[in-house]
Order: structure tokens, then C-alpha cells, then sequence
């Protein structure tokens, strides 16, 4: 038995994590009957969930309390990256519309929408409304309520407040800081049983006969999310970059979408992006703020589900849509996907903001939602795997390309 859990151990994490995947879908089509089995997902991304306010109040609050004046980070190019993306990405799924134009069968998901009508925001303006009140959001309550805005916000000031402090109560920061990371590490060793339990419900409460109606949906939806992982965004890393940049979007994918797909929580996935940062050798004084600020703006899926859905009421209903408009929901998509909450089905809620540019009713609009819902087992997974692994990749396209400015101005 030692042996095999030393076996184990010395197994890549990829590989074991495929273990799981294989298991749960095993499982989950043999015993789904069983559904304790479920239970190890939940207690695997509950923990994530747990630690990961905790590991960013406390890895922000560290690195800029031991930062000096005059020293540089890649934050402006990184939060460029990200704006830059999510409304390349709007744009790429008004084009798929135009080439793959779909209409929808309202009426069927008018049920499923019903219960989401009251949380979806009216408008921009409320999205920013929001968005601002996190900012000033209660501490305590903002870690409890895992509130990334307000998180962040606390501990930029308290880390600049302890920027003047001694430097035993820094060393005390950072000792807080490296523990939390410590069990961050015991957490992610256990992700192939959580991916296991995690699989093996999606397997044994979803049955793929509820998507073959909206099969095109579907389709249209991933193939855009795909195109964005695998074409945009290598295209945006090559131009920063100046090289070939598919071997760190495949390890992007593979390392932080994979669990990202799975776990389908933007803020689930931090500690693992934080982790990847750390093993690509990054900057922790910009990925430490980048990456959870990530979750929280970086909304490429986000903005392609806004953009898909809302332009298939748009072709539904007949109503006529000028290049000029489908712009100016771009725009919007990626402003409102700012807005998406790290969760299951964050995006979806937005839908009903880009809607009313074309004079779309809320009842209508939360039928869409409801469109979404039903595609939202495989649509949310993808979305976040999209969302989490470009996290990843803007913070290091953002360093590698000012390393590569650094060198040539040695030459």
C-alpha cells in the first residue's frame, strides 16, 4: 500500500487528474445510483472556495507591503490584455453569428428563467453600481462572501499601509502568506478525487438528451470559445510576445482550463492559476494581483456567451442588426462581462443588459437566460476554462514580451 501511494505521488498531477476523469465517467454511467460519490467534487471546490479570499488578501497584502518606490510591474499591460480580450472575443461571436446564424425555441425555456428574472441587473449603469459598492464592501464580509473586488481592494490598502511597518510584522505577513499557499498545494493534490466526484455527477444527473434540441446552440458556442482559446488569443501573445506562443497556450489550457472546466468557478481556480504562475516562474508581485483581478474582468467566455445568446434572440425575434450596432454590443458584452460573478452561470444573468439594446423585453430576455441554462452543463465548463486559462496566459504574455523589450534594448 506505501508503495502504491508513493507510485501515486510521484505521478504528474495531469495524469492523475485524468485518472479521475476516466473513473467518474465510469462511475458515473455504471453506479449512478451512488451519489456520495458526488460528494468528493463538493468538498474539493468548496475548499478551494474556502481558501482562495484568504490566499489573495494574503498574497496581495504580502507582495506590496514588501514592495520600494520606482519598483516596476506589468499591471497596466496585463489589465490591457484583459480588456483587450474580452472584447476581441465579443467581437469574434458576432462574427460566428453572421457565418452561423440560430434562432431558439423561446417558449421551452421560459420555465428555467423564471427564477433568475429578479437577480439579472437592468442595465449597465447597475453593473457599475455594483461593481463600485464591492469596491467599498465590509472586509470581513467581503472575505466571507468571497467579494474578489473588495478582497483586492483591502489588501492593496492594507499592503500599502504596511509598506511603512517593521520588519518583523512584514516577516509575519509573509509567513502568513506562505502558509496559506502551503495548504492551497494539499488542496490541489486532491483534485483527482474532487474531478472524480465532480465528473461522476455530471454523468449521473445529466443526460445528454436535454442538449440534442439545442445541439446548434451548443456547437456555436463552444466552436466560438475554441476559436478564441486556440486563435485569438495565441494572435494577441504573438504580437506581445514575438514567438511562437502555442506551447504556452497549451499549457495554459491543459494546466489551469482543464480544472477550470471542471470545477466551472472562476474563483475555484485561482489557487491552481496562482500555482501555474509560480511554476512559469512569473512575477509574484504582479500575478499575486493579476490573477484574482482576473477572475473578475477577464471575462472572454463570458463575453461570447453574452454575445451568442443575444444575437440568437436577436435573429428569433427578425430584427435586423447593422455591423455598426453588433459593435456596440461588443462594447457592451465586454463592459457587462466585467460584471459576471466567478460562478456557475455568472454570465448568463447579463444576458438580459444586452438585450434591451435592441429593444428586447425582460420577459423575453430571461427566456434566453433560460435557453442558456439548459446548455449551461457543458456551455458554463467551457466558459470558464476560457475565462481562468487567459488569467494565466495575459499575466505571462504581459512578462515575457517586457523581457523580451529588456533584451533587445541590451543589444
Amino acid at each position: 500500500m506505501k508503495r502504491l501511494i508513493s507510485d501515486w505521488n510521484r505521478t504528474s498531477l495531469l495524469k492523475r487528474i485524468a485518472i479521475g476523469v476516466v473513473l467518474g465517467v465510469i462511475l458515473g454511467v455504471v453506479l449512478p445510483e451512488i451519489t456520495v460519490i458526488g460528494l468528493l467534487g463538493e468538498l474539493f471546490v468548496g475548499g478551494l472556495k474556502a481558501i482562495a479570499p484568504l490566499l489573495v488578501f494574503a498574497l496581495v497584502a504580502n507582495a506590496l507591503s514588501q514592495t520600494r518606490e520606482g519598483q516596476k510591474s506589468n499591471m497596466t499591460t496585463v489589465i490591457s490584455l484583459y480588456i483587450f480580450g474580452t472584447f476581441a472575443a465579443a467581437l469574434t461571436a458576432v462574427l460566428s453569428h453572421y457565418i452561423f446564424p440560430i434562432k431558439l425555441t423561446l417558449s421551452e425555456a421560459a420555465k428555467t428563467a423564471v427564477t433568475s428574472a429578479s437577480q439579472s441587473p437592468k442595465g449597465v449603469g447597475e453593473v457599475f453600481n455594483s461593481l463600485l459598492l464591492k469596491m467599498v464592501d465590509n472586509p470581513i464580509h467581503a472575505l466571507g462572501e468571497a467579494n474578489y473586488i473588495g478582497i483586492l481592494v483591502w489588501a492593496v490598502v492594507f499592503g500599502f499601509a504596511m509598506r511603512t511597518a517593521s520588519q518583523h510584522t512584514k516577516d509575519l505577513l509573509n509567513t502568513m502568506a506562505e502558509t496559506t499557499s502551503q495548504i492551497v498545494r494539499w488542496i490541489i493534490n486532491l483534485a483527482p478525487l474532487g474531478i472524480l466526484g465532480l465528473v461522476f455527477t455530471a454523468i449521473s444527473e445529466n443526460g445528454v438528451g436535454v442538449l440534442s434540441k439545442y445541439g446548434l446552440l451548443l456547437l456555436v458556442l463552444v466552436g466560438t470559445m475554441a476559436f478564441v482559446a486556440l486563435v485569438v488569443n495565441p494572435l494577441i501573445a504573438l504580437v506581445m510576445m514575438k514567438r511562437n506562443p502555442y506551447p504556452l497556450v497549451f499549457r495554459c489550457i491543459r494546466e489551469s482550463g482543464v480544472t477550470a472546466f471542471f470545477t466551472r468557478s472562476s474563483a475555484a481556480n485561482i489557487p491552481v492559476n496562482l500555482k501555474l504562475c509560480e511554476d512559469l516562474g512569473l512575477n509574484p508581485d504582479t500575478y499575486s494581483i493579476s490573477i484574482p483581478l482576473g477572475s473578475t474582468i477577464n471575462m472572454a467566455g463570458a463575453a461570447v456567451t453574452i454575445n451568442v445568446l443575444t444575437l440568437a434572440a436577436v435573429t428569433t425575434l427578425n430584427i435586423q442588426v447593422d455591423f455598426a450596432t453588433a459593435l456596440i454590443l461588443s462594447v457592451v458584452a465586454a463592459v457587462s462581462a466585467c460584471g459576471a460573478s466567478g460562478v456557475a452561470g455568472g454570465s448568463l444573468l447579463l444576458i438580459p443588459v444586452a438585450c434591451s439594446l435592441f429593444g428586447i423585453d425582460n420577459d423575453t430576455a430571461m427566456q434566453v437566460v433560460g435557453a442558456g441554462f439548459i446548455v449551461g452543463v457543458v456551455q458554463d465548463s467551457c466558459e470558464t476554462a476560457l475565462n481562468s486559462s487567459t488569467d494565466v496566459l495575459f499575466t505571462a504574455v504581459a512578462e515575457f514580451s517586457a523581457w523580451g523589450k529588456k533584451k533587445a534594448t541590451a543589444k
